[in-house]
């Protein structure tokens, strides 16, 4: 009984934090999160293979080009899984503050 109340309040603590409209929706975007970082998992490998970077070791290079191939290609799985899901536009709010923080613009508020 003391976990499901835990758990409640989870959800109900991210559903205000991220402004969504029902508990429904808040498992919907964490099912979007799930989907995407398991696509990242199963597309990871094949795109270092055909790069000819091994897996297994670490290294400054693979680091860098994981930041520039991997991440970027997140966001754009993440997008489609939230359209998938019906969430496209939540993740589309997103990915524009993301995309504001990274070139240091702010939102311009009325």
């Amino acid at each position: 009984m003391m976990e499901e109340e835990e758990n409640s309040n989870f959800l109900e603590r991210l559903q205000k934090k991220w402004n969504l409209k029902s508990l429904r929706q808040v498992i919907l975007v964490l099912i979007v999160f799930a989907f995407t970082g398991f696509t990242i998992l199963f597309i990871k490998k094949p795109i270092f293979d055909f790069l000819g970077i091994s897996m297994e070791r670490g290294g400054f290079w693979k680091t860098v080009l994981y930041l520039l191939l991997v991440l970027p290609l997140y966001q754009i799985i993440l997008l489609m899984w939230g359209f998938i899901f019906g969430q496209f536009s939540f993740f589309w709010e997103k990915e524009k503050q993301f995309f504001r923080r990274i070139i240091g613009r702010k939102k311009n508020r009325l």
